[in-house]
């Protein structure tokens, strides 16, 4: 496997490094970045002259991350080249096809064959629900395959999003890739390191990811109150305060971002689903353990790697939420450089913050819809000649 990467900012490509491209392999392409520019700066066409044949997918995003560092109004753009790995790519849209849930089942048999080792998917993050969607690819895949990927941002607007797969991106757009054959070692890592405080409420209404009541009485007054003067500026400030959920006789819990308030019906409304009878507590940021939780995220990948920490990958795809970005403000290069500690120097880190990220939670685990956290897949090749000799 071959990786390169190259930053677009200002209207040029900069900042190019990485190996150097022999066009005798599958190419796919990713391009990460602000959605202005993916929609004004005619992107995909830039990368489908400069990478004939290529899968290209791009979406927008709450900030790029290029190397060690994190920027903003730019497209962080990776290129993988495999030798003996196949790539097959789907696509659809939220607003001319199935719901969520059968998205992720549709998407999921499109690519679904024996040789299938690894799913990527990038999703609209305004339009989906990215819990259903999951649930629907794991309603079929049932942790056999490992999936991962996120949710397109826009920055800290929350307005609209846009995906696109071999075509310009768009709203709605929920693209799928499937890697195919035993060459492809991938790694997957996802960790938080929020703190909760208060104890735990019951949810007594909700319908898929909006929440109306927790112990009987109104989740927006009762967020309102445990905010105190960050409560004016919802639904942006709710960025600093996630929920953690739990579902009822279980130990494993996600945690939940707010997307949007809904005066009119008086419910707020979640990137993934908050089940009714599950327990939620209100959680704050604790700026080292968010990066300490980067660092582990890293690490842990590393133990799923074929030699452990001897042999680092060639690409480390990063996707973060935008809510640790807006925490950790001038400090949000600490936690992609704690990242990149763990990996070293022979390792490209490429990634975005996102509004969700999907993952494992362990090896051979079902992928689930993550907020707030710090999800790490990493990529490399080993051919099938040197594995045998």
């Amino acid at each position: 496997m071959r990786a390169a990467q190259k930053l677009y900012k200002d209207g040029v490509f900069i900042k190019e490094t990485g190996d150097h491209l022999t066009g005798k392999g599958a190419i796919l392409v990713l391009g990460f970045g602000s959605k202005n520019i993916l929609l004004e700066d005619d992107i995909y066409n830039k990368l489908k002259i400069t990478y004939p044949g290529a899968n290209i997918l791009l979406c927008s995003t709450a900030g790029e991350i290029y190397n060690n560092v994190v920027y903003d109004d730019t497209v962080s753009i990776v290129v993988m080249e495999f030798e003996e790995t196949l790539i097959k790519t789907s696509n659809l849209n939220i607003n001319y096809g199935p719901d969520s849930f059968d998205a992720g089942k549709a998407l999921f048999n499109d690519l679904n064959t024996e040789e299938l080792s690894y799913m990527m998917i990038i999703s609209d993050g305004g339009l989906v629900n990215g819990s259903e969607l999951v649930r629907g690819i794991e309603s079929i895949n049932k942790g056999k395959i490992p999936v991962s990927g996120g949710l397109a941002g826009d920055g800290d607007k929350f307005n609209y999003t846009v995906v696109g797969c071999n075509e310009d991106p768009a709203m709605g757009n929920i693209a799928a890739i499937g890697f195919y054959g035993k060459s492809l070692k991938i790694g997957h890592g996802s960790l938080g390191g929020w703190e909760t405080f208060g104890p735990e409420k019951k949810v007594t209404r909700s319908v898929s990811n909006r929440l109306f009541e927790i112990d009987g009485k109104s989740a927006l007054e009762l967020y309102k109150q445990y905010l105190g003067k960050y409560a004016d500026d919802l639904p942006g400030s709710a960025l600093l305060f996630p929920l953690y959920v739990r579902l009822e006789g279980s130990r494993s819990s996600v945690v939940r971002t707010i997307l949007s308030i809904d005066d009119k019906e008086q419910c707020m409304v979640f990137a993934g689903d908050i089940p009714e009878g599950s327990y939620v507590s209100f959680m704050k940021a604790n700026f080292d353990k968010l990066i300490d939780a980067a660092t582990h995220a890293a690490s842990n990948t590393l133990t799923q790697f074929r030699h452990g920490d001897a042999q680092k990958p060639k690409l480390a795809l990063l996707i973060s939420c935008v809510g640790r970005k807006l925490i950790l403000g001038n400090r949000i290069d600490e936690e992609i450089e704690a990242v990149k500690e763990i990996f070293g120097d022979s390792t490209l880190l490429s990634g975005f913050y996102s509004y969700g990220e999907i993952s494992p939670l362990g090896i051979n685990t079902k992928c689930k819809l993550h907020n707030q956290t710090m999800t790490i897949t990493t990529f490399d090749e080993e051919t099938i000649s040197n594995s045998s000799s």
